[in-house]
C-alpha cells in the first residue's frame, strides 16, 4: 500500500490534513498549558491574600487572637473544598472548627482533602513558627481549564474544517490549468487543433514552449517524410508501369510470372510507404478533415473534366461531418472511386455520409453496367484492369482500399438498387 498519494493534488491535500493536525494538537497543549499556569496564578493570589488575612490573627507571642478569627470567619463554606489550618506551637485552628454548619459526611470531606490545591507560608516568632495552610478543590483549576480550554478546541476544530475546505477550494482552483492542458492535448491529437495556447500560468508557459516545440519539430519531420515518400513513389511508379506494359506485349511474359511478381513489388512498396507514413509521430491521420467541403470540391473538379458524359451528381452531406484522415489521402480516395463512378454512370450518381457509431460511411453509387461479384474481386487486386480498352494502370481502387485500412477504414463494393456500382468508404468519425 502506497502512504504517499501519486497524485499531486493528493498529496497536497494529505499534507494539508498533516501540517493541520500537528497544528491542532500543538496549539491544544499550548493553549491548555498556558491556561492552566493563568487559572494557577489567580487561585494562587487569592489564596494568599487570605493567608495575609489569617496572619493578622497571629499575635506577637505566636498565639492565636480568636475574637479576630472569629471576625474573619470560615473564608469560604468548608463543606466546599474550601478552608485553611493555622499551626502554632501551643494551639492549632481550622476553618472546619469555625464553620457554621459542620459536615455530615467525614468521608467526604477526607476524599475532597485528597483533592485540594495548598498555599502554605511559615512565619517566624519568638515563641517559634506559625505556619498558615489556605486550600481550594483542586476541580477549581479543572473547571477554568476545561471553561477555556474546550471552547478553544472547538474553535480550533472549526477553523482546521475551513482551512481543509480552503484548502481543497484552492487545489482545485488552482490546479485548473493542468486540467485545460491536458484538454489542450487531447485536442491536438484528436487533430481539433494544431497547437498548445500560449496563455498558460507562468509556471507552466515554459512546458506549453517546449510542447509545442516538438510538435513543430513532429511536423517538419513529417513533411520531409512525406516529401522522400512523394519522391520515392513518383521515381517507382513510371518503371514500375512501364515494366508492367512490356510485360503485357506478345510473347513478353506468356505465363505472367513476371506481371504478378511486378504488381506484388508495386503492392509492397504503396503499403509500406503509407504505413510509414501513417505511423509517423504527429501522424496526419489524427487530422479533422470537413467531408462536405472535400466532397464539393471534386465533384465540382471532376464534374467538368467528365463535362462530355452528362452525368448529374446528388451529394447528400451533413453540414460539419469530419472524419480523421489526411486531407491528401482523402482527396486520392474519393477522387478514385468518384472518377470511376463518371466513367461508368449512365446520368445519376448518388454521394451521401452517414454516421454508424464511431465510424463515418461515405456511400458513391452509379447508375451505370455495374460489376459482377467476380469483376468486384478482381477490381480491388492491384494492376488488374477491367477494362483493357481504357486508360490507366488499374491501380485506383485498391490503392483506395489501402489507404482507408491505413487510416483505420475500409472499402467494400457491391451492386447498387440501380443496377449500377455502390462502393462504400468507411473512415473513423
Amino acid at each position: 500500500m502506497r502512504l504517499i498519494p501519486q497524485s499531486i493534488r493528493g498529496r497536497l491535500i494529505a499534507a494539508a490534513a498533516l501540517f493541520g493536525v500537528a497544528a491542532l494538537i500543538f496549539a491544544g497543549f499550548s493553549i491548555g498549558d498556558m491556561v492552566d499556569r493563568f487559572s494557577r496564578r489567580g487561585l494562587d493570589n487569592r489564596l494568599d491574600a487570605q493567608i495575609g488575612l489569617l496572619a493578622n490573627t497571629i499575635t506577637p507571642q505566636g498565639t492565636i487572637d480568636r475574637s479576630l478569627l472569629a471576625q474573619i470567619g470560615p473564608f469560604t463554606q468548608h463543606r466546599r473544598g474550601w478552608g485553611w489550618t493555622i499551626d502554632t506551637p501551643g494551639e492549632d485552628a481550622s476553618s472546619e472548627q469555625f464553620s457554621r454548619r459542620q459536615s455530615a459526611n467525614a468521608r467526604t470531606e477526607r476524599a475532597e482533602g485528597a483533592r485540594r490545591y495548598t498555599r502554605s507560608r511559615t512565619i517566624a516568632f519568638p515563641a517559634g513558627a506559625v505556619t498558615i495552610s489556605v486550600y481550594a478543590p483542586q476541580r477549581v483549576v479543572k473547571r477554568a481549564l476545561d471553561g477555556v480550554v474546550r471552547p478553544w478546541l472547538i474553535a480550533l476544530s472549526a477553523l482546521a474544517a475551513f482551512l481543509a475546505l480552503a484548502t481543497f477550494v484552492q487545489l482545485r482552483f488552482g490546479l485548473q490549468p493542468l486540467s485545460r492542458l491536458k484538454t489542450s492535448l487531447r485536442q491536438v491529437r484528436q487533430g481539433e487543433v494544431q497547437r498548445v495556447p500560449d496563455d498558460q500560468p507562468t509556471e507552466l508557459r515554459e512546458v506549453v514552449s517546449e510542447l509545442n516545440g516538438l510538435l513543430d519539430e513532429n511536423e517538419a519531420a513529417l513533411a520531409r517524410a512525406r516529401g522522400h515518400v512523394a519522391n520515392l513513389a513518383h521515381s517507382l511508379k513510371t518503371p514500375l508501369a512501364t515494366l508492367e506494359l512490356r510485360l503485357r506485349e506478345t510473347g513478353r511474359d506468356p505465363g505472367g510470372e513476371m506481371a504478378s511478381l511486378v504488381a506484388q513489388i508495386d503492392s509492397a512498396v504503396r503499403h509500406h510507404l503509407g504505413r510509414a507514413r501513417a505511423a509517423s509521430p504527429g501522424a496526419p491521420g489524427q487530422l479533422r478533415v470537413d467531408l462536405k467541403t472535400g466532397i464539393e470540391a471534386l465533384v465540382a473538379a471532376l464534374g467538368r473534366i467528365h463535362a462530355e458524359r452528362e452525368a448529374r451528381a446528388t451529394l447528400t452531406v451533413a453540414d460539419g461531418l469530419q472524419v480523421k484522415c489526411d486531407p491528401q489521402d482523402l482527396d486520392e480516395m474519393l477522387g478514385n472511386l468518384l472518377d470511376n463512378a463518371w466513367k461508368n454512370a449512365s446520368s445519376e450518381i448518388s454521394i451521401r455520409a452517414e454516421t454508424a457509431g464511431t465510424m463515418v460511411n461515405i456511400v458513391i453509387e452509379d447508375d451505370g453496367p455495374g460489376l459482377s461479384q467476380e469483376a468486384i474481386d478482381r477490381a480491388l487486386v492491384r494492376g488488374s484492369r477491367l477494362d483493357e480498352a481504357g486508360e490507366g494502370h488499374g491501380f485506383g481502387l485498391p490503392i483506395a482500399r489501402e489507404l482507408a485500412e491505413l487510416h483505420g477504414g475500409t472499402l467494400d463494393l457491391g451492386p447498387s438498387p440501380s443496377g449500377g456500382l455502390r462502393a462504400t468508404l468507411s473512415l473513423p468519425g
